[in-house]
């Protein structure tokens, strides 16, 4: 009788059989469960076991994929994993290969954020103190957004009707992808590098969680935080609030209200003065008719009878103090006032408004309103707006002539 000998394997033959086994039957599978023992060697890779109630499964997620993540896993956290079956050869032992990790419940981005906000809030990027004001009279203005987008639009229309004399500089930077925090930093280092700015606006329209991400950056928060200059958040609709927000020096709910914010008009100023210095006059009055009081008081008591010579002496002396006090309000009113006026006169004459009123006008392709500086930018049958000094005019263009530069 003749027996086949049986096929004796080595170890790594049986465990390179028992791997390709495993991953031809489970290329690819989702599995839920919690993280435990998690650890993170300098290689940058992640290890953790995936247990339930019954079992555990080792996991490994390699550096190039880990990068992707946009929450921070830990200990306890609940995932869904999705990935493939392999064998760690070396220890016979099979592991699920990581491709995508996701929270269970709790979408990634969302989770992210909430563990950044604690993270920033827990070293004080929030906090009041640190925050600078936001100057009252604001000359020359920051923006920081996309220069196509419908923030700058909203912007530059109240400005213009509230503030047309205002300096500003547009820093154009992407406001959604994967590219934007990094230009929205360079662009915010870069304005105080230049310096002389008032303040700065940083803003975008609204949109999922997803567009605004880049305002939830780690990076954005702390250039905002380092900022010199003053930095009002202004990110989507008045219900988003991103990290921006937070760390900002103040948060406009719109982009329309930061540019309401940061153009006080004339009229405002001069109330706000007048305000003041009613609030001073009346509170230096109680001072001095309680002082009046008191020392009326003193005069009508026994011990100060005799000595009234002295008490008229002071009361004069009070007289001639809150005559200089009134003098002195009224003189720096009107210094405020005048310097105030001087400045509006200048700002005026610098105005575009004031080149219209000598018999200029400025043409505008309609409707997207952008300013023709070159006939090759039009062509027949356009129509165009020309800004005059009192309206504007709507007209078909009908023949287009070239000139050349003069030299």
């Amino acid at each position: 009788m003749n027996l086949q000998k049986p096929h004796i394997y080595t170890v790594t033959e049986l465990t390179r059989e028992i791997k390709g086994l495993l991953e031809e039957k489970f290329p690819l599978v989702w599995v839920e469960g919690e993280v435990t023992n998690l650890r993170i060697p300098a290689s940058g890779h992640i290890y953790f076991d995936l247990k339930d109630k019954d079992s555990v499964i080792q996991v490994a997620f390699f550096k190039p994929l880990v990068s992707h993540l946009s929450f921070k896993l830990k200990d306890g956290l609940q995932i869904l994993l999705y990935g493939n079956i392999g064998v760690y050869e070396r220890r016979g032992e099979y592991q699920i290969i990581a491709q995508r990790v996701e929270p269970k419940g709790l979408g990634a981005l969302q989770l992210a954020f909430e563990q950044l906000k604690k993270k920033l809030e827990a070293e004080a990027l929030f906090a009041q103190e640190h925050k600078k004001p936001i100057p009252l009279l604001i000359q020359r203005l920051g923006i920081v957004t996309s220069p196509t987008g419908a923030a700058i639009r909203d912007i530059l229309n109240v400005l213009s009707r509230r503030n047309p004399n205002m300096e500003i500089l547009i820093s154009p930077v992407l406001v959604q992808g994967k590219e934007a925090a990094p230009q929205i930093v360079a662009a915010i280092e870069s304005l105080n590098k230049i310096g002389g700015f008032d303040a700065i606006i940083l803003t975008r329209g609204g949109g999922s969680l997803e567009d605004l991400w880049p305002f939830n950056e780690e990076i954005v928060a702390r250039s905002i935080y380092g900022s010199e200059i003053p930095i009002i958040s202004a990110v989507g609709h008045e219900i988003d609030y991103t990290i921006s927000d937070f760390v900002a020096d103040l948060r406009a709910p719109t982009p329309s209200a930061a540019a309401e914010l940061c153009s006080i008009q004339r009229e405002e100023v001069l109330e706000k003065i007048s305000n003041l210095s009613r609030q001073l006059h009346y509170k230096i009055e109680n001072k001095i008719n309680s002082l009046k009081n008191k020392l009326n008081a003193l005069a009508a008591s026994y011990g100060l009878r005799r000595p009234k010579e002295v008490t008229r002496q002071l009361t004069q002396r009070i007289d001639e103090i809150t005559l200089r006090i009134k003098k002195g309000m009224e003189y720096r009113t009107m210094l405020a006032k005048e310097r105030l006026k001087k400045i509006s006169g200048q700002l005026n004459a610098l105005s575009p408004l004031a080149i219209l009123g000598r018999g200029y006008s400025v043409t505008f392709s309609y409707p997207e309103e952008k300013i023709i500086k070159d006939a090759q930018a039009t062509k027949k049958g356009n129509i165009i707006k020309t800004k005059i000094k009192k309206g504007s005019l709507l007209s078909e263009i009908k023949e287009v002539r070239y000139e050349r530069d003069e030299v």
